[in-house]
C-alpha cells in the first residue's frame, strides 16, 4: 500500500483513527450491530466500506495508480500536520496522496487523468453550515425583488410587472414574492403599509416576503382570505403589526404570524420540488459548496432531495435539521420521536464517496431578528428608544427586551438533552444576546446530563453576544454559526445605532472576538436571507467592510471586531463546518484516506489583497472524486 507524506499507510491510517477517537476495536463491529450504531460507529462500517472498495479496485489496477492527479499547484489542505501542498491524487472517491509534484507522480499511469493547475488554488469543497437550500431554489422561479434597495415606487414597479407578465392570473391567483430586502427600502426608516400593495393595479391576492425570512407585507384580499382582522390576536411566536385604530397594516412579523397568509398558497407539485432541489444543487456547485445543512428542513425538502439522490441528480452531501417548534413545548417527547421518524426515513448511514442524505440535526427558534423594524431579537438589556425630539433625540433605555426566548428555560434545557440522548445535534436560532445566553445555559445543562457524550450544539446568527458568554462557547464545547457577510456596515447594521447605543455597536456581529475567546466558528450563509455569494461573504469575513461602490455612509469598517484572517474564514467553511455536521473524519480537510471533496479556483485567497476575495470565482467542483461543476461546461 503506498504511504502518504509522512510515512503512514493512508486508508490504515485513517481507519485506525477513527477507531482510536471512537475509543473502540474491530471486535465491536458485529454486522448485526451495525443499525442499532452511534453516529461516531456508523463512520467507522464506512471506513471499512471504503478499504474494501478500495482493495477491489487495487485488485483490477495498478496499485500506485489514481483515478485523478492534480499538480503544479497552491494546495491549502486545512490538515494542521500538513497545511500546505503541490499536488493531489484521487481513487474510487478517496485521497490517496497529498505532498509534492514529485511524489505524485509515482501515481500515474496511462489511463490516470492528469491536470495541470498551473498554480492555481486548490482547496477542500466549501461546506455550508446553515442554509435553507430547498426554499432558495423554489424562490428562483418565483416573482423575486433579488434583494435591491428600492424606493416605493420602485417596489410597486417592480410587483405590477410581475403582474403583467401573468394576467391571465387574474382575479384570484396568488402573487407571492420573494427576497424583499425591506430594512434597505429607501428613504430610511420608511413605513411599510397594505395601501402599498393595493395601490396595484389588480385584485389578486399578494404576499411579499422578506429575504431575512422573518416579516411577510399582505395586501387586503390576503389578510381578507387569512380572515386577520382588528380581532385577530397575535399568535404565539408572532406579532400582526396594527395602526392607531387597531387594523392591521398588512406588516407580519415571524413565521408564525405570516403563515396564517402564506399557508393559503397553493402546495407545489413533487416535480416543482425536485426542480426547485436541482436548482439549489447547481447554485451551491457553481459556489463550490459540496456539503450543506438545510437548517429548518421540512418534508417536502427532505423527500425533494431524496429523489435527486435516487435518480443520482445529488450534487452535493445534504444535511437536514428539521424544526421543534415553540408550539410543541407540551409535547417535546412526540417532537424529538418525529424527528428520529424523519432520520429513519432519510438518513444513509455511513457517508461515502457519493453524495448522500444525512439527518441528526434538529432546528430550534430561540428567537427572531434585531433588526429595525422587527426587534424580536430577544436581549439581555432593553433596546434603547428616543425620549426626546426628531431634531433633539434623547435615547435612553426602553421598556423591551424584545420578545421572551420562545423556548422556557427548564423547556429548552430539557429539549436538548432529550436530542442529546437520541444523538441528534441541537441546531438553534440566536440572533440577541438574550437569546444567546440561554442557548448557552441549556447547552450547560445537556453537558451535566450527558457527560462525553459526542453532542455538537450549534447556535447560529449570535449576532449580538454579551461580552460575559465570549468565553462559554470554548467552555461549552458550543459552535457559533455565523453568516460573514452581514458583518458590514449597512442599513440593517448602521439601523441599530441609535436603538443600541455605542457599546452594543462594537461587538456587533461578533467573529472576531469570539475567535479570540477560542470559539470553533462555523461558516453558514443563510441562503437565501442573502444571495448566495460565498466568497463576498468570506470577503467580508476578513475586511468587515461593504462592496467598493457603497454609499459614503456604509464606507469603513464595521465596529471594534477585528475580523478573521483569509485562513480563518477557509476554515470554518471547510474542517470546522465540517466538524459541526460531524463529518470531519471524511471531508473538510485534504488528508489521505478522506474523500476527495475540493475545490479549484482562479486565484489565491490566502495571498490576493483582502477585497479582492470577492472576485474569485470557482473553476471546478468536485464531491467524492466525481467533478459536478466545471467553468465553461
Amino acid at each position: 500500500m503506498t504511504l502518504d507524506p509522512v510515512g503512514r499507510p493512508g486508508l490504515w491510517a485513517a481507519f485506525y483513527g477513527a477507531l482510536r477517537r471512537a475509543k473502540i476495536s474491530l471486535a465491536s463491529l458485529s454486522p448485526a450491530e451495525m443499525p442499532a450504531m452511534p453516529y461516531s460507529l456508523r463512520v467507522i462500517a464506512g471506513a471499512v466500506s471504503l478499504l474494501l472498495s478500495g482493495f477491489s479496485a487495487a485488485s483490477a489496477a495498478p496499485p500506485d495508480a489514481a483515478d485523478r492527479i492534480y499538480r503544479n499547484g497552491v494546495i491549502f489542505t486545512a490538515d494542521d500536520h500538513n497545511p500546505r501542498a503541490q499536488a493531489l491524487a484521487i481513487r474510487d472517491g478517496l485521497i490517496v496522496y497529498v505532498g509534492s509534484d514529485q511524489g505524485v507522480s509515482g501515481f500515474l499511469d496511462s489511463r490516470t487523468e492528469s491536470v495541470d493547475l498551473k498554480g492555481r488554488f486548490l482547496m477542500p469543497g466549501i461546506v455550508d453550515g446553515h442554509m435553507h437550500p430547498f426554499e432558495a431554489g423554489a424562490q428562483l422561479l418565483k416573482c423575486n425583488l433579488n434583494y435591491e434597495s428600492l424606493t416605493v415606487a420602485e417596489f410597486q414597479q417592480r410587483l405590477q410587472a410581475c403582474l403583467d407578465r401573468k394576467k391571465a392570473d387574474e382575479p384570484d391567483a396568488w402573487l407571492e414574492v420573494v427576497n424583499w430586502f425591506q430594512e434597505t427600502m429607501r428613504p430610511a426608516g420608511i413605513t411599510t403599509h397594505r395601501a402599498m400593495l393595493d395601490a396595484l393595479s389588480t385584485h389578486r391576492p399578494i404576499i411579499v416576503l422578506s429575504s431575512q425570512g422573518h416579516t411577510g407585507l399582505a395586501n387586503s384580499r390576503a389578510l381578507g382570505l387569512a380572515r386577520i382582522t382588528t380581532k385577530t390576536p397575535d399568535p404565539p411566536g408572532g406579532k400582526i403589526r396594527r395602526d392607531a385604530a387597531g387594523e392591521p397594516t398588512g406588516l407580519l412579523e415571524e413565521t408564525a404570524a405570516f403563515s396564517m397568509v402564506t399557508a393559503l398558497l397553493p402546495k407545489p407539485t413533487p416535480a416543482e420540488d425536485e426542480a426547485a432541489a436541482a436548482a439549489a444543487l447547481e447554485a451551491m456547485n457553481r459556489q463550490g459548496v459540496t456539503s450543506f445543512l438545510d437548517a429548518d428542513a421540512n418534508a417536502q425538502s427532505m423527500a425533494a432531495f431524496a429523489a435527486l439522490r435516487k435518480s443520482g441528480k445529488l450534487t452535493a452531501r445534504a444535511h437536514f435539521a428539521p424544526q421543534i417548534a415553540p408550539a410543541e413545548t407540551d409535547a417535546l417527547e412526540a417532537a424529538v420521536a418525529r424527528v428520529k421518524g424523519f432520520r429513519t426515513q432519510y438518513d444513509e448511514g455511513p457517508i461515502v464517496h457519493a453524495a448522500g442524505l444525512t439527518v441528526r440535526n434538529a432546528k430550534l427558534f430561540l428567537d427572531g431578528i434585531i433588526y429595525v423594524p422587527a426587534f424580536t431579537g430577544a436581549m439581555v438589556d432593553p433596546y434603547l428608544y428616543n425620549a426626546g425630539t426628531a431634531t433633539r433625540p434623547r435615547w435612553i433605555p426602553g421598556p423591551s427586551r424584545g420578545p421572551a426566548v420562545y423556548f422556557p428555560p427548564p423547556i429548552l434545557s430539557r429539549a436538548l438533552v432529550s436530542l442529546g440522548r437520541a444523538g441528534i445535534d441541537p441546531h438553534m436560532h440566536a440572533d440577541g444576546d438574550g437569546a444567546v445566553r440561554a442557548a448557552l445555559d441549556a447547552i450547560a445543562t445537556l453537558r451535566a446530563a450527558l457527560p462525553g457524550a459526542d453532542i455538537r450544539p450549534a447556535i447560529a446568527h449570535d449576532e449580538i453576544v454579551s461580552p460575559a458568554d465570549f468565553a462559554r462557547f470554548k467552555t461549552l464545547g458550543a459552535i457559533p454559526v455565523l453568516s460573514f457577510q452581514w458583518e458590514q456596515p449597512a442599513g440593517y447594521t448602521l439601523g441599530l445605532k441609535d436603538y443600541f447605543g455605542p457599546a452594543r455597536m462594537k461587538i456587533l456581529e461578533p467573529a472576531g472576538v469570539l475567535a479570540a475567546a477560542g470559539a470553533r466558528i462555523a461558516f453558514g450563509s443563510d441562503w437565501p436571507v442573502d444571495a448566495l455569494d460565498e466568497w463576498f461573504a468570506f470577503k467580508v469575513g476578513v475586511t468587515r467592510t461593504s462592496t467598493p461602490d457603497a454609499p459614503a455612509e456604509y464606507r469603513g469598517r464595521l465596529g471594534s471586531d477585528p475580523g478573521l484572517s483569509p485562513e480563518a474564514v477557509l476554515r470554518a467553511a471547510t474542517i470546522d463546518a465540517a466538524y459541526e455536521l460531524h463529518q470531519d473524519d471524511v471531508t473538510g480537510s485534504l488528508e489521505v484516506g478522506k474523500l476527495a471533496d475540493l475545490v479549484v479556483l482562479n486565484r489565491n485567497p490566502l495571498t490576493v489583497p483582502a477585497e479582492g476575495i470577492a472576485a474569485i470565482r470557482v473553476l471546478e467542483t468536485v464531491v467524492g472524486g466525481a467533478v459536478v461543476y466545471r467553468a465553461g461546461r
